[in-house]
């Protein structure tokens, strides 16, 4: 399947709980459609517990989202470009700055936001509350990220349910940390459960824990990893069957030079 992603639309991606890898897959989706040349801006619309700058090593930034909440700067103050390319626009870490920020304003900001990028993914609260609720509003459409466990992909379900409820089209689900494991549901199920497309599989990788330390995308970190194939691929599905056409003849242009490689050294 493909999913068409249009310019300047904004796509929310959220989870139903914590810690099942939003903050990962929005990042590294984000840095895969802006490596294949499209201009991207992460934003951390997690505002309680902002991680978007932790993971790519700038927690702490002069001008943030909160700021632009508050009418205290403009949209574009509060772009930062990560060295990869990828443009995001980070949450204060400070608690002081949470008291009096005005959620209301996040729809306009993202309005703005899909005047100067083609695609803006927002990386929203876990959970159901007012942040998350908020970052729903400010969508066009929704991602889900969720694990292959029944409790996760019960809150992922509860959240497609409030994203409908709100009018917004969920394009379908993300299962990461997948270890085909017995205990793991399986994706059928998973799927006749949700009742959405499912998007991608990320397998448990290491890879992943490896790249948080060095705050970069595994998709730049460990370019060869199981985990990065797999956000790739997703990001190509979703920018639609051009772009998949384009990953296979890639895939097999550099398939084709590896073997060439090992050939030459005797390994092959």
């Amino acid at each position: 399947m493909s999913v068409e992603i249009k310019k300047g639309k904004i796509y929310v991606v959220i989870s139903g709980k914590g810690g099942v890898g939003k903050t990962t897959s929005a990042i590294n989706l984000g840095s895969s459609i802006n490596e294949l040349g499209k201009e991207v801006i992460i934003v951390d619309a997690n505002l309680t517990t902002p991680n978007v700058g932790l993971h790519l090593g700038s927690p702490i930034v002069p001008i943030t989202l909160n700021h632009v909440l508050n009418n205290e700067a403009r949209v574009e103050e509060a772009i930062y470009e990560h060295e990869s390319g990828t443009k995001i626009l980070p949450s204060s870490l400070s608690i002081n700055e949470l008291a009096s920020i005005d959620l209301s304003r996040l729809p306009d900001t993202t309005k703005r936001l899909r005047k100067i990028s083609e695609y803006v993914l927002l990386d929203a609260s876990a959970g159901l509350g007012e942040e998350a609720k908020s970052a729903i509003k400010a969508g066009d459409e929704i991602i889900i990220i969720t694990n292959p466990e029944i409790s996760a992909v019960t809150d992922a379900l509860k959240t497609i349910k409030l994203a409908e409820e709100m009018n917004k089209k969920v394009l379908g689900v993300i299962i990461t940390r997948s270890t085909g494991k017995p205990w793991e549901m399986d994706i059928p199920t998973i799927k006749d459960m949700l009742e959405v497309p499912i998007l991608g599989i990320v397998p448990e990788d290491d890879a992943i824990k490896e790249s948080q330390r060095m705050k970069k995308p595994v998709i730049h970190s460990h370019p060869r990893s199981k985990s990065a194939k797999e956000y790739r691929k997703i990001a190509r599905r979703l920018l639609g069957p051009e772009y998949m056409k384009k990953s296979k003849e890639i895939e097999k242009k550099n398939e084709s030079f590896f073997n060439k490689l090992l050939k030459s050294i005797g390994l092959k």
